[in-house]
């Protein structure tokens, strides 16, 4: 085995359902991992497994959790310890963002962000964590964003920004608690990455500026040092350095998986 390889390691893929959940997942599984998805909506949940399995050649076994509900994160980890023995890995790719200029706010929707982008990461991260302490071994990633370091020029993004920032520091904070358990705590930091969840929104820029998808997401990528865009499949590389043996003396650290946009930003 080399120090990348993930034989023998089970994972649950918290927002499975969803573009990056899913590319992360196929990743793991295809570097030697068995994986458990789990995600709030059945559906796309039941339509993830179906696709990775397919691809893969393996079974996907998939449990319906809101991850902001304690009792259901509970019964997560149950069924995940249940279903594949002892878990190894955590990864948290559940959130979502809802724009709105931060005079006007709807501060339901900051309050359902916060819920959904930070409290249900230290809810999964109080329970996995949990059993990681018994298994005296754990890794757990999450999902951040350069906009928990970098804000945007345009209005649209204070509920992201801030939960995306608190994701960093609980990030730290956790690494340092789980430490002595032999349990790491890292998250990645992408920036826009195309998904199906962004179409309808890069449709939407798209048409407002009369130019056609593909150039609108060339001109997003134009001032990236890499000159593109970024894809939920560059994301896989970093997270399998951070879940496998390799990273076993990393923790507490956001990885930006971002052509470079922080580099200049």
């Amino acid at each position: 085995m080399g120090i990348f390889d993930l034989t023998g390691r089970s994972a649950v893929v918290m927002g499975g359902g969803g573009g990056i959940g899913r590319a992360l997942a196929k990743g793991l599984i295809e570097n030697g991992a068995k994986v458990l998805l789990a995600d709030i909506a059945e559906e796309p949940l039941k339509n993830a497994a179906a696709d990775i399995g397919a691809a893969c050649g393996v079974e996907v076994p998939y449990f319906v959790c809101n991850a902001t509900v304690e009792e259901e994160v509970e019964a997560l980890v149950a069924f995940s310890v249940k279903t594949l023995g002892k878990i190894a890995i955590l990864i948290n790719a559940q959130g979502f963002n809802k724009k709105f200029d931060a005079l006007d706010y709807d501060m339901s929707a900051f309050r359902a962000m916060l819920d959904a982008n930070i409290l249900s990461l230290m809810m999964t991260g109080k329970h996995f964590g949990r059993h990681f302490k018994e298994n005296g071994y754990g890794k757990i990633v999450s999902l951040s964003s350069v906009r928990g370091r970098i804000a945007t020029k345009g209005t649209g993004n204070a509920g992201y920004c801030a939960t995306k920032g608190a994701v960093d520091m609980l990030t730290k904070q956790l690494a340092s608690e789980f430490g002595p358990f032999g349990v790491t705590v890292n998250a990645i930091g992408p920036n826009i990455v195309p998904t199906p969840a962004m179409v309808a929104v890069f449709e939407m820029r798209a048409k407002e500026a009369g130019i056609s998808v593909d150039e609108y997401l060339k001109q997003q990528g134009a001032g990236i040092p890499m000159r593109r865009m970024g894809t939920a499949e560059d994301l896989v590389g970093g997270v399998i350095f951070l879940v496998s043996e390799a990273s076993d003396f990393v923790t507490g650290v956001t990885l930006y998986i971002d052509g470079g946009l922080t580099a200049i930003g």
